[in-house]
């Protein structure tokens, strides 16, 4: 399988631990990530605020590039870079946005009506590796690791642009970590804001909601969340001082990207998978399913 990859700015930044996870799970699946040659920033956040035709224009060369490598369809690990990619590309269909952003990139529009499909690696996997695949490969199964998968608001939303999973209550993460050996425990906050980039000017916001969500993972009885984006690990991990958790403070709640845990079910070592970067420590996770397996077995030999 040979994919271009875009990695996106923040994974060569604050989520550098999720780019390596993201390689070394993929490598360890067989799945080859051909980086898009002189790949640029999509545009993030402000782009689209300023000018739509700009944002698709910045989205729009890097998916040229892809073509141009010979490739059909583009990954990314951030919903964020999905998001902008997959709008440019809805856009394109539009003549009148083609020919602005085709201006813009001093390309006819003809040639940009034809752009690569655009996947977030989260669909990769669960649809073209399969989840039986990924299964057969697990070296160290995640027993007794209880998880919250948070998917964020914009990973399956807006559904006509994203079309990939339930847009209000997706599956594929919690399929993928059962795949893996974890236990996922019910959790109707999945696709709620964690606040996303106001915590930057509004904090209290951020504290607020964010603290909402890391209180629903704990009272599911979650040893940890899992997310696949780099702001709402950002928001949850390192927030944790900050965050209103209901019933008190706590900072217990280890935040995984969900290929470091796969990287880990798949046997890849700890070292190249970033596990050190994040801040709340990831052993707190482990050392609470180590428990509940101990305590499983102290039942069965009881009983037996």
């Amino acid at each position: 399988m040979n994919l271009a990859y875009y990695p996106g700015c923040s994974g060569l930044g604050t989520s550098r631990e999720y780019e390596r996870s993201t390689r070394a799970a993929c490598a360890a699946l067989g799945v080859r990530l051909t980086e898009i040659p002189d790949w640029s920033c999509c545009g993030s956040t402000p782009a689209h605020a300023l000018e739509h035709a700009l944002s698709g224009a910045l989205s729009a060369r890097n998916l040229v590039g892809a073509a141009r490598a010979g490739c059909d369809t583009v990954a990314t690990p951030c919903p964020s870079c999905l998001s902008n990619l997959k709008t440019a590309r809805h856009r394109m269909a539009d003549d009148g946005f083609r020919a602005k952003v085709g201006r813009l990139l001093d390309q006819p529009a003809e040639k940009l009506a034809d752009l690569p499909d655009v996947q977030s690696v989260l669909e990769t996997l669960v649809t073209r590796v399969g989840l039986d695949a990924i299964r057969a490969k697990v070296r160290q199964p995640l027993a007794g690791l209880r998880v919250a998968p948070y998917y964020g608001c914009i990973m399956t939303r807006p559904a006509d642009v994203m079309r990939f999973d339930d847009p209000e209550n997706p599956t594929s993460m919690d399929d993928l970590l059962a795949a893996l050996g974890a236990e996922v425990v019910p959790f109707p906050y999945k696709v709620e804001c964690c606040g996303a980039s106001y915590g930057v000017t509004r904090r209290d916001i951020v504290a607020r909601l964010s603290g909402r969500l890391l209180g629903a993972a704990r009272d599911a009885g979650a040893h940890a969340v899992v997310v696949a984006c780099p702001l709402c690990q950002m928001n949850l991990d390192l927030r944790q001082t900050q965050v209103e958790w209901p019933g008190g403070k706590a900072v217990d709640m280890p935040v995984f990207y969900f290929t470091q845990l796969l990287g880990r079910a798949l046997g890849v070592p700890d070292a190249e998978l970033g596990l050190e970067q994040l801040c709340v420590d990831p052993t707190i996770a482990f050392r609470r399913a180590a428990q509940v397996v101990a305590a499983r077995q102290a039942e069965e030999a009881a009983q037996a």
